[in-house]
């Protein structure tokens, strides 16, 4: 069936060409007329079968009919009752982009027949001519229409095609200037379609570490040799500073504020033209996701191997350091009994707070380590998200009094979800902590939680030092801090959690102002 489909559909007539005659001489008009439909064409079939002819007897009527039902070639008179063939060619055109227009006249002469092509004719024919040479004359035009539509097809569908694909498609010229960017391109780029126009591409959609490497890779492009490269694909106006976090397309802060992405190119030369300069085409495929995904598999399988040692060092390192605690409060209760002077007695107990607090540190991160790389399912029980919030600010509240910091907080009520509460308080606490230790001059902590859509937002905004836009693509690998007794293992431990109730995290920091974290929890079922 599909066979004999596709048979019929081949073999479907063309549509007749449309010829419009338009002269004031009956008699010519039904002259011209008999010649045309009597004419044999050159690939040996009647022109009555292929040719449809129209006719008007005044330029006002022939471009009425034009507009209304169009046509492949018109035969004009040069003289006409209302006006002159010459000056009708570009009405003609405009109202038939495609149609080719033959002039007649009786007074042929070379200035005449020069003018009638520089106003857009396709022919000039003087009368008395031959009827093969007419014929010829309108066959060779009806050939150029064909092929102009034909082009016109190919290149709408190739537009088509372009624009359509989910892949990123550029054309660079020899500045290395846009000459093409669709659809899929400027929605990466965060602008219009026809913005990017003639903007040097590499300088506006290439970030600075990655120029050298694209730079590289369009010069061997163009001396012919295709080229394959990865970089990021961002536009400095779209994309703000301090953004990190993968991207999420659903989200509305995204959408607004789109982060960096990675593609993938593949880069060739090809020419438009025998008279155009060669293009170098690059075809992208966005790899974000994918290269999101490979990381996320190597930290994941770093973790489990962190996990597995983890749990066979936790008891040899807890039990020392449980020791090791408890000779240190002996010790310090031997050095009241001992009999020396008290400034040397103060000197040794402020060294052994000191191990203390050291030994202190040290359970902590064995503590924190044990969270990060435990391989613990998810409790899933009702979590009153504001509630579990408000009691961690309540627990923190001394401490940043003590610091100077105001905790100011917008707590929605009606905030529930599904999930393991104690390891969203962890989540909240993490960061809270964060933020308090980023404000040691004091500050303000704002923290607001809200209902959106099918869960639920927590922001945790802080007037801290910030953190360097350098270091924000790492704040979530583990043991990476900015913190002078930090872990580096919090964040790690907030993405981890996040992950597990399948949520998103994402962090903006600017120095000197504040960093803002928000963390958005789908309410579950």
């Amino acid at each position: 069936m599909a066979g004999a489909s596709i048979s019929r559909l081949r073999a479907a007539p063309s549509p007749r060409a449309r010829v419009l005659i338009l002269d004031d001489n009956v008699e010519l008009v039904g002259s011209l007329h008999a010649v045309l439909m009597s004419a044999e064409l050159s690939d040996g079939r009647a022109a009555s079968s292929t040719i449809e002819v129209m006719t008007a007897s005044r330029g006002d009527e022939g471009l009425s009919i034009a507009r209304t039902r169009g046509f492949d070639v018109a035969i004009v008179d040069v003289k006409l009752p209302d006006m002159s063939g010459v000056d009708l060619i570009p009405r003609l055109r405009e109202a038939c982009p495609f149609g080719e227009v033959v002039l007649i006249t009786g007074f042929a002469t070379m200035d005449a027949a020069m003018g009638a092509l520089r106003s857009g004719a396709y022919a000039f024919v003087p009368k008395s001519f031959r009827p093969e040479e007419l014929i010829s004359t309108v066959e060779q035009a009806l050939a150029k229409v064909r092929l102009a539509r034909e082009r016109e097809e190919l290149e709408r569908r190739y537009r088509a095609l372009v624009e359509l694909t989910d892949v990123l498609v550029v054309g660079l010229d020899e500045g290395d200037r846009v000459a093409l960017f669709n659809r899929k391109a400027s929605v990466f780029a965060g602008i219009e379609p026809g913005e990017a126009a003639g903007r040097p591409f590499i300088d506006s959609f290439v970030p600075e570490e990655d120029r050298a490497r694209m730079r590289e890779a369009v010069s061997q492009a163009r001396a012919g040799r295709t080229q394959e490269v990865e970089t990021s694909f961002v536009d400095p106006a779209a994309a703000p500073p301090g953004v990190v976090g993968p991207p999420q397309v659903s989200s509305r802060e995204s959408r607004e504020a789109p982060a960096k992405r990675r593609v993938r190119w593949h880069l060739s030369t090809a020419r438009g033209g025998t008279d155009e300069s060669p293009l170098v085409y690059g075809f992208g495929v966005d790899v974000t996701e994918r290269r999101a995904l490979e990381k996320r598999a190597a930290d994941a399988e770093a973790l489990s191997a962190m996990g597995t040692l983890a749990l066979n060092l936790a008891h040899e390192i807890r039990n020392p350091l449980n020791a090791a605690v408890l000779q240190l409060h002996l010790l310090g209760r031997h050095l009241d009994r001992l009999p020396i002077d008290e400034e040397s007695r103060a000197v040794l107990h402020r060294k052994g707070r000191i191990v203390g607090d050291e030994i202190g540190r040290l359970s902590r991160l064995l503590t924190e380590f044990l969270e990060l790389a435990r391989p613990r399912g998810v409790v899933r029980e009702l979590v009153h998200f504001g509630k579990l919030v408000g009691d961690v600010l309540d627990l923190e509240q001394g401490s940043a009094a003590a610091r100077g910091i105001a905790i100011e907080r917008e707590l929605a009520t009606d905030c529930v979800l599904l999930g393991d509460a104690e390891k969203i308080k962890q989540v909240v606490l993490n960061l809270v902590m964060n933020s308090l230790d980023a404000m040691k001059d004091g500050g303000t902590l704002e923290v607001r939680v809200f209902s959106e859509g099918d869960g639920a937002r927590l922001v945790v905004d802080d007037t801290g030092v910030g953190i360097d836009p350098a270091a924000l693509a790492q704040v979530f690998d583990p043991f990476f801090t900015t913190k002078e007794a930090g872990t580096g293992l919090g964040l790690s431990i907030v993405r981890k959690i996040v992950d597990q109730h399948r949520g998103e995290v994402r962090i903006e920091s600017e120095l000197a102002v504040g960093t803002r974290v928000t963390v958005i929890l789908p309410r579950g079922r």
